[in-house]
């Protein structure tokens, strides 16, 4: 189960990058016992062609894959602990396969990704695992049997494609340049948007808690110029979709876009109408459509 609202942004985040590329599925149980993968990933061939837009996490997830990013630096336990999900996982799809009497290649076994914003050289030590400065900076591998990868986010090289993953799981300088950048992408961007709107929904949950420490705090102001930014284009687009739609047929499935979108920013159903400059009684309505 997700436990802060980081460890549900980071899970959340990856799912979006990858659903247009296949199957992505968050919190997802292990039968063993009552346990979750963050991110179970199967790559659709039909659609992930285009996966070059994710740059280095796009290359991570070619094979079906585990995605376990951590909010603090990653353990020995934490390593072994994902091993084990690993293992769990691995011998599920060989039951499956075997009870359809197929054949499960070496290349079919999912590989596990650990995401940490920093890698001890001790731990790495310890796993015996070798940087592999081909795909990046900060990229390590264990042993090539154990398909299992580490990056240390700290350590990967600044440009667009180690954009996403420095996005969702540093802290502090690595996690303020990657905003800096995702501010500077054009609107037209893929995945900006749903960043945007990850980044924003972050800082709300973390707003609405007590007793933030100095990280929570300095990361809702290093937020809210980029949650002002998104509620100012949220705004906007319902605007103009709610006055053309007006004027249109298919007005409805315009208000069920902008309706929820903009009550999650916190606004009451009263400034909601009012930014879409409609009744209240429509945005009312609206709203319980969706809820049923």
């Amino acid at each position: 189960m997700t436990r802060t609202p980081h460890d549900q942004f980071a899970k959340l985040c990856l799912a979006g990058f990858l659903e247009p590329f296949g199957t992505a599925e968050t919190s997802r149980e292990i039968t063993s016992e009552v346990r979750q993968v963050d991110v179970w990933f199967e790559p659709d061939p039909a659609k992930f062609r285009t996966s070059r837009s994710l740059g280095l996490l796009g290359r991570m997830v070619e094979t079906r894959c585990l995605l376990e990013p951590f909010r603090n630096r990653i353990q020995v336990d934490h390593i072994l602990d994902c091993q084990s999900k690993l293992n769990d996982v691995r011998l599920e799809l060989f039951r499956k396969a075997k009870s359809e009497k197929i054949r499960l290649s070496t290349a079919d076994r999912p590989r596990l990704w650990l995401l940490s914003p920093a890698i001890s050289p001790k731990v790495l030590q310890g796993f015996s695992a070798v940087e592999d400065l081909i795909w990046s900076s900060g990229v390590y591998f264990l042993p090539r049997e154990q398909r299992i990868g580490l990056i240390a986010i700290n350590e990967l090289e600044v440009h667009l494609d180690t954009l996403w993953l420095r996005l969702d799981l540093e802290r502090d300088r690595v996690q303020d340049q990657a905003i800096s950048e995702l501010m500077r992408l054009p609107s037209s961007h893929p995945f900006r948007n749903h960043v945007l709107e990850r980044l924003s929904n972050l800082r709300t949950a973390l707003q609405a808690r007590h007793n933030l420490n100095r990280d929570q705090r300095g990361l809702i102001m290093t937020l809210s110029p980029l949650y002002e930014q998104w509620k100012a284009e949220v705004l906007q687009q319902g605007k103009q979709e709610g006055r053309q739609e007006g004027r249109q047929e298919g007005r409805q499935e315009v208000l069920s876009n902008a309706v929820p979108a903009l009550l999650k920013l916190g606004l009451s159903v009263e400034q909601v109408a009012a930014e879409l400059q409609v009744d209240v009684d429509i945005v009312c309505q609206v709203s319980q459509n969706l809820e049923n």
